[in-house]
């Protein structure tokens, strides 16, 4: 075994539910998916054009992708309150109607506007972020490596798609800004789906808004801190490529549709490796070597994209979207861990908004490194000790030594049963 944690809930935790409720939520479980990281990866593409059409310097193009990180830490650190008082469903229908709302913005074409846009969106997408592994054990009980795997395989879909497409969409509508926008259109897909599970809700109010556990007691267990090390270490290393990586390839020399094209194959690889690295950490023992191959693909991957010619840009690619399939398996562990919904809502909300702010840093710094020095060698150096440090920290993860988590109605920490991982998988 690894980490020691309670195990997942079984469907006796929960009243069975009315086959529409769980059709509805599996239905706005994909919506969200498909409109969670849209709005990230369609920006990272875009952002050459929109620096050359608004007109904006440096600084603000090292800001503009680094807002989501800051968002998702400042936000997210109040999600456990926020679904503490008004339960998770109604927790995140406000958050994907500033998500919509945000994204919208974006399609004004000014600089204020995208920034502002960018701010309110990824906020929204920050509350969202953070609930999902709550939403997810509620409602799916009993499988929650399965509808976690459907909740990434969707969110890298929609990204990859929208990598993709943003770009010639943009060219069609004539503005980098227009293309930006839609995303906006298609978010209110998911805002609309949620509503009929939200509106089911009022039925299990009591269950909803059961409690609250303060997230930060938790950064005091062994198991606290690792999820926090290794969210905080994936997200840094995958948001400073999703905000970077076709700029990137662009100014070493790749035409605009050639990098969005191995910006969307980077994205594209990462779904199928999400299943396939979910499906080696269910399987006994097998927790380790899914790490393993996530984080040393990572490395390899930073290694050529530093080190070959951008020529050879699809090794980088492809290497580098196995390694950010690291994503789904971190929020299977996340989902089952904990002993009840408010404490994984804890754990969630402590890795991410941690996480998160530490995140920052990877593409505010990147941009910041790549304008100071004019290359990329620098900024993709620091990126592949950041990866071997992913490294160390995956193999603590899991290790057998790593001590559990336990959290009373107050958030103190203490140690579980052993048996399951942090994952709530068996070893």
């Amino acid at each position: 075994m690894a980490i020691t944690s309670s195990a997942p809930p079984t469907t006796a935790t929960y009243p069975t539910k009315p086959r529409t409720a769980v059709v509805a939520a599996v239905i706005a479980l994909v919506l969200i998916g498909l409109n969670l990281r849209a709005g990230i990866t369609g920006a990272s593409a875009l952002l050459h054009d929109l620096q050359q059409v608004l007109g904006y310097g440096p600084l603000v193009a090292s800001l503009i992708p680094s807002i989501p990180t800051l968002c998702f830490a400042v936000a997210g650190a109040a999600t456990s309150w926020l679904t503490g008082k008004l339960g998770v469903e109604k927790a995140i229908l406000l958050s994907l109607g500033m998500l919509a709302g945000g994204l919208l913005l974006r399609g004004i074409p000014t600089t204020g506007m995208l920034v502002a846009g960018t701010v309110v969106g990824m906020s929204g997408l920050a509350v969202c972020n953070v609930s999902m592994p709550s939403f997810i054990r509620e409602h799916f009980a009993a499988r929650t490596s399965l509808m976690t795997a459907v909740y990434t395989v969707t969110m890298t879909s929609g990204a990859t798609v929208m990598a993709i497409a943003v770009v010639p969409l943009s060219q069609a509508l004539g503005s980098p800004s227009a293309g930006l926008g839609t995303i906006g259109v298609l978010a209110l897909s998911a805002f609309l789906g949620f509503l009929p599970v939200t509106l089911h809700a009022h039925r299990n109010t009591a269950r909803k808004t059961a409690g609250h556990i303060s997230p930060w007691p938790l950064l005091r267990t062994k198991t606290g801190r690792l999820l926090t090390g290794i969210f905080t270490l994936q997200a840094l290393l995958a948001y400073a490529l999703l905000s970077w990586f076709p700029y990137m390839l662009t100014t070493m020399g790749l035409s605009a549709a050639d990098s969005a094209l191995m910006f969307g194959v980077m994205q594209l690889v990462s779904v199928p490796a999400g299943m396939v690295l979910i499906a080696l950490g269910s399987r006994p023992r097998m927790l380790r070597p899914a790490v393993y191959l996530a984080t040393l693909t990572m490395t390899a991957g930073i290694a050529a994209l530093l080190f070959l010619p951008v020529s050879l840009a699809i090794i980088p690619a492809v290497l580098l979207g196995f390694g950010l399939g690291i994503f789904p398996l971190v929020m299977v562990i996340i989902s089952r861990s904990g002993r009840s919904t408010a404490e994984t809502t804890a754990l969630s909300t402590l890795a991410q908004s941690s996480g998160y702010l530490l995140a920052t840093v990877g593409p505010f710094g990147m941009g910041l490194l790549h304008s100071a020095t004019g290359s990329w060698t620098l900024p993709l150096a620091l990126l592949l000790v950041i990866a071997v440090v992913q490294i160390v920290v995956a193999h603590l993860l899991s290790s057998r030594r790593a001590a559990g988590v336990s959290a009373t109605g107050t958030g103190a920490a203490g140690a579980n049963a052993a048996g399951t991982d942090a994952a709530g998988m068996k070893e």
